[in-house]
C-alpha cells in the first residue's frame, strides 16, 4: 500500500486486512518487522486535533519509529511556504512518511500525487477521514464479527462530515446497508444512500453512529439551540430505550453532551465511543506497517462471523 487517502478507493480484501491487522495488534498476535534503519513519520496537522493527532503519535511510537513533529502555528506556513512546499521539506530532510490533516479537501490526496513517500490522510475538510472510518470498522467487528447485511445508521451534520463519507464508502463495499438521518439542510445528496426518519432507524440499526456538528464548516453560521437538537435530531433517553437489545452507539467525538447524545448515554453499556478511541492506536498502527513496511497481505482467510444478530434490513 503506498498511500492511505480514501476509503472509496480500497477493495473489500484491503479492508478486511487492515481490519484483521488492527485485531492482531490489539491482541497481541502481531509479528513485528525487524527494521535495519530507523523510520522517521511526519504528522502535519493544518488543523485542530487530539485524538488522531496523539493517537498516531503512539501509534508511530508503538512501532519504534521517530516522531517528527509539527506545529503549523510556529512554522514557515505563517511566511507563506506551500503545504506542499512543507512536505516537500520533510521528505527532503528525510521524512519515510506524511501524516497530514487539512482544512482543504482534497488537499491531503493532491500532496499524495506529487511526492515520493507514503502518504496517511488524517482528515481533509469535509472529504474523507479514513484511519477514523477504519478504527470505527474495527470496532462494529469486535462487535458483530461479519458486516454482511449489518445495519447501519448515521445520523447528523451528514453534508460537512469527512466521516460521514469514508463510512458510508467502506460500509458499502464490505456488505453493510448504510443509512443517513439528519435535518434537510445537513443532507449531502451526492451520498448515494437513503435518508430516513431517525426515530423509525434507531428501532432497527445494529450500529447507531451520531456525528458532531462541524459547524466551523458551515458557510451559513446558525445558532444550534442544544435542547432542541438533542430532542429533535440526537439520542435521547427515550430513542436509547427503543434500539435492539444488541444495538451499539459509536460516535467519532469530540461529542458535544446533550447535543448529539444525551450525557448518560456517552458511556452507558451501549456506547463504544471511548473503545473507538483505544482502537485508533492499533488501526493506526497497522495503516503504518501498510505503508511503510511493505507487508504482504494474505486475505480471505481471517474473515469470520462470530455473532450474526437476528435483524431486518430497514425500510
Amino acid at each position: 500500500m503506498e498511500n492511505f487517502v480514501s476509503m472509496k478507493s480500497l477493495s473489500k480484501s484491503e479492508l478486511l486486512h487492515l481490519i484483521k491487522r488492527s485485531d492482531e495488534v490489539a491482541n497481541g498476535t502481531s509479528q513485528q518487522q525487524n527494521q535495519t534503519k530507523p523510520l522517521f513519520v511526519a504528522n502535519l496537522f493544518f488543523e485542530p486535533s487530539t485524538r488522531t493527532k496523539m493517537s498516531f503519535e503512539v501509534a508511530e511510537k508503538n512501532l519504534g519509529m521517530h516522531v517528527l513533529d509539527f506545529h503549523a502555528e510556529t512554522s514557515s506556513t505563517l511566511k507563506g511556504e506551500s503545504v506542499y512546499d512543507t512536505a516537500k521539506t520533510f521528505e527532503s530532510i528525510g521524512a519515510d512518511a506524511l501524516v497530514i490533516r487539512h482544512p482543504e479537501k482534497g488537499q491531503v490526496s493532491h500532496i499524495a500525487e506529487s511526492i515520493n513517500i507514503p502518504v496517511i490522510n488524517a482528515g481533509d475538510g469535509a472529504g474523507e477521514h479514513p484511519t477514523q472510518s477504519l478504527l470505527d470498522l474495527y470496532t462494529m467487528y469486535q462487535e458483530f464479527g461479519s458486516f454482511n447485511d449489518l445495519d447501519v445508521l448515521i445520523v447528523g451534520d451528514i453534508a460537512h462530515s469527512r466521516v460521514a463519507k469514508s463510512n458510508a464508502y467502506a460500509l458499502q463495499t464490505l456488505g453493510a446497508n448504510v443509512y443517513l438521518s439528519s435535518k434537510a439542510d445537513w443532507q449531502d445528496e451526492t451520498l448515494d444512500f437513503p435518508y430516513i426518519d431517525l426515530d423509525e432507524g434507531i428501532k432497527q440499526c445494529d450500529v447507531a453512529m451520531f456525528l458532531r456538528i462541524q459547524l466551523e464548516r458551515h458557510e451559513k453560521k446558525e445558532s444550534i439551540e442544544s435542547t432542541d437538537y438533542l430532542k429533535r435530531y440526537g439520542l435521547t433517553v427515550e430513542r436509547e430505550r427503543k434500539m435492539r437489545k444488541h444495538a451499539i452507539i459509536m460516535h467519532p467525538a469530540p461529542v458535544n453532551r446533550d447535543v448529539e447524545i444525551a450525557s448518560e448515554l456517552v458511556e452507558c453499556k451501549r456506547s463504544r465511543i471511548f473503545k473507538q478511541m483505544e482502537n485508533g492506536v492499533y488501526t493506526r498502527m497497522a495503516v503504518l506497517e501498510a505503508c511503510l513496511k511493505k507487508e504482504e497481505p494474505s486475505y480471505g482467510t481471517h474473515y469470520h462471523t462470530v455473532f450474526t444478530p437476528a435483524r431486518a434490513s430497514i425500510s
